[in-house]
Formats: structure tokens, sequence, C-alpha cells
């Protein structure tokens, strides 16, 4: 306005004054412009609540979330729904007796988390990024997950394969690591028979994570971040079909979605016969607990570090964790397994056998008492590397498993990277993929 009473300032002629005749016309000007943008305004513009008194709604564009169901609340399945959660999806997890329960791979106490795997392989860049993401869990969720007691490994005259091969890739991770000489290892744990044992590689932020409250803790958090949860079973039809439409439940109802994403272990070869089959064994794995002296605390996690001890037979052992008892283990893979309905009592055989070997390498755990034993199993896949793919007939169906005993310390990385090959519709690494079979075969 102020450059229209201007304008017509400098046609009223010299000496700056507006006669009537100028000034009529300049606000009859001023006028008309000031409706032509007012109803401009209204034109492109509009208000909701002029909208609403003319009866018409504000439209706004609602986001569109994926569904996906992931089946199987493990180590693999649980952090891979919870990481579909986190980039926007809608996801409901399954699984037929709970996240950690003890038939699952992914149930029991604890578990080892290490970076030591040997040469040319993609596992220690992995666990680097699992370590990180269990710290930051950890501090997010306010509880304690992982224990960073240390890993000793001891390189026996059989094979030092895995520990000469490490240190390179430890390196290139960033896991702190030491080569040690038998006569530096003996002064640091004297509690430890070194017969036979040449040197050891020791890893000291590593260490052991809790099993069974670790899935817990992230059905928990999937939970609190608004996914669904159900407990049921999928009832094995003929997946392999080239088309299904939802998954028949066990308590009667259908699971429909627009992805799916298997992550069920020992199972997966019942529920796609063709594509898995036996390329998922379920091998069965004596675990016992022994009991250390009353007073003494050099057999505990304040005294001990994780350990493992490539003699004839791989044999590895996790020392506390709240007074359980001293954990030891064959990694030697044991016979097929059934793992819903298999005997989970520890043979007599391998009971002897281990309480052999503790007294050796252990001697003030000769004759310790068996506080407790399990029967736990693992998931194998043929070369022992993990198998992440779509199904080959269905586009919208990725199968997840092979953890083959060393897959639950990955479980964040591994659910963080599925996640992402998922909704970006990438493909996995070939080392993961079905393909490779066709490869090994064909040699």
């Amino acid at each position: 306005m102020a450059d229209a009473a201007m304008n017509a300032r400098e046609k009223a002629g010299s000496g700056g004054r507006l006669t009537r005749r100028w000034w009529l016309k300049a606000c009859a000007t001023l006028g008309a412009l000031s409706t032509l943008a007012h109803r401009f305004a209204l034109l492109r513009f509009p208000s909701a609540a002029m909208l609403k008194d003319s009866g018409q709604q504000p439209k706004t564009k609602m986001p569109t979330r994926t569904h996906i169901a992931v089946i199987g609340a493990g180590a693999f399945g649980g952090w891979t729904a919870l990481y579909l959660l986190r980039r926007g999806a809608r996801v409901t997890l399954i699984d037929s007796w709970g996240p950690g329960n003890s038939r699952a791979s992914s149930g029991g106490e604890t578990r080892v988390i290490r970076g030591s795997y040997g040469p040319n392989q993609p596992y220690t860049e992995m666990a680097a990024r699992a370590i990180q993401l269990w710290r930051e869990h950890e501090k997010r969720w306010g509880r304690k997950l992982m224990f960073p007691i240390g890993v000793l490994w001891m390189a026996t005259e059989a094979d030092d394969t895995l520990e000469r091969g490490s240190p390179p890739l430890l390196r290139k991770a960033g896991i702190p690591y030491e080569e040690l000489s038998a006569d530096e290892v003996a002064p640091r744990w004297p509690q430890i028979n070194l017969e036979g044992v040449r040197w050891g590689l020791y890893e000291p932020e590593s260490g052991f994570l809790t099993a069974r409250i670790a899935c817990q803790a992230v059905l928990e958090a999937f939970l609190a971040e608004g996914g669904e949860y159900k407990q049921a079973a999928v009832l094995a039809g003929n997946l392999e079909e080239t088309k299904w439409e939802g998954l028949p439940l066990s308590d009667n109802s259908k699971l429909t979605a627009e992805e799916y994403v298997f992550a069920c272990g020992p199972w997966l070869g019942k529920l796609f016969p063709e594509t898995i089959g036996s390329r998922i064994r379920a091998t069965r794995q004596d675990v016992f607990f022994f009991g250390t002296p009353a007073g003494d605390d050099r057999y505990t996690e304040k005294k001990l570090p994780v350990w493992g001890d490539h003699r004839a037979r791989f044999i590895y052992g996790i020392p506390g964790n709240q007074g359980r008892g001293f954990k030891v283990a064959d990694d030697t893979r044991g016979g097929d397994f059934d793992p819903t309905s298999g005997d989970r009592t520890v043979s007599a055989d391998g009971l002897k056998s281990m309480r052999e070997y503790v007294g050796l390498r252990f001697p003030g755990l000769k004759n310790a008492p068996l506080l407790e034993s399990r029967v736990c199993q693992y998931e194998n896949s043929p070369d022992d590397h993990f198998i992440i793919d779509r199904h080959p007939r269905h586009e919208n169906v990725w199968i997840v498993g092979g953890g083959s005993g060393h897959g639950f310390k990955h479980g964040p990385a591994l659910g963080e990277m599925v996640a992402r090959l998922v909704m970006e519709h990438e493909d996995a690494n070939p080392l993961f993929r079905l393909g490779r079979f066709k490869t090994q075969a064909a040699k």
C-alpha cells in the first residue's frame, strides 16, 4: 500500500499535494488488488477450519508399513525382528516355546563371545560389530548381558591354525589381543596345567554372554518398541509350494504378512525339506557344570577367563556365572538329535571323558562334583557358515540359520544386517547364500 500511495503522490504533480480525484482513484486500485490477493490466498492455501466449514477434510498421506513375520525368537530371529521394527516395519514375532527356551539352540545359561576365528573369514569383523552393539544395548536397557572376563586360547601341538590365523583379522577389527608364550601364561593362571600347550592367544575384552536372559531381554525391548509377539508353532505344511497364503498356526489362526523371515534353527529342515532338508543338521551336545572347592574363587570368573583348548578334540569352558559352576563342553559335533523330543540326559561316557579332562587340565578340580548337566543342540550347516538367503521360489521369504555352535554372539550384528537386506531388497554375502551348496556339490 505504501508503494501505491507513493505512486499516487508522484502522479499528483509538483508540490507534493494530492488532489481528491487522485486519492479516490488510488484507493479504488488498492481495494481491487487487496480483494484479488485475498481470493488468491483462499484458492491456494485453504485453512483446516475453512475446509471443515465447507464439508471437506484435509488430505493427509498416511505412511504405509510393510508387515513382516519373523518365525523364531532366538538369537537370530529376535534381533532381526527388533531391527526390522526399528526400520519402520510392522513386525509379528512368533515362537513355539518362547525366547531362550530349553529346546532352542539359543537356550541355556551362557555363550562365548570372541573374535578369534582363524584366517579368511567374515566372523571376526562381525564379532567386533556385535560387541559394540551388545555394549550399546546394555547401556540402553540398563542390564548386564556381556561379561568381558577375557578369552584364552590354548594352542597345542595338535593344531594351532585358529590361533596363528587370527591376529591379522583381530588387528583389523580393532579387537585387543595378546600373544603369550607358555611361560607367560603359567604365572597369570597357575590353576591351569599347561601340559601340551605351546602358547596362548588372549583376548582381554572378550568373554561370555548370558543366553536365555539375553533372548528374553530382546523380546522385552521388541514389545516395548511396538512389536507384536505370539507364542505358537507353524504347522508344517508344504511351504515349498510356489504359492501359499499365510501360515497356519497351532492355535488354529493364520498369520499373513507381506514378507517372512524364518529363523527357527534346527526346525528349518522340516519346514523346507527341499530347500534346506539335511543342510541343517541338529547334533547332540553335552554340557557339564562342576562344583568348585568351598571358599576357593580360583575357578570363577574372578580369577579365570573363558578358555578354549585345541587338543585332539576342541574343548572349551566358562567359569562362574553367578555360582552356576564351572562349565565345560566338547565342541566336537555329536550325533543326530531331534530338538523337539530328543532325550536330554547326558551320556555316562561323556561325563567320564569330561571328568578325566578336567582333572588333567585343572588339577584342583579333580573329582569335582557334577552340579548340573544338560543336552543342547547345534544346528549346523555343511560348511559351518550361516545360511542367509531368499527362498528360491518365494521372493518374499527369507531363510536365516546355520548358527553351527558359534552364531549366538553375532545376534545383534546379524539382525541388523538381515533387516537391511530385507527392507532394502539387497542380496546377502555369497558365502551365506544357498547357491554355494550347488557350487560345492559340483566340485
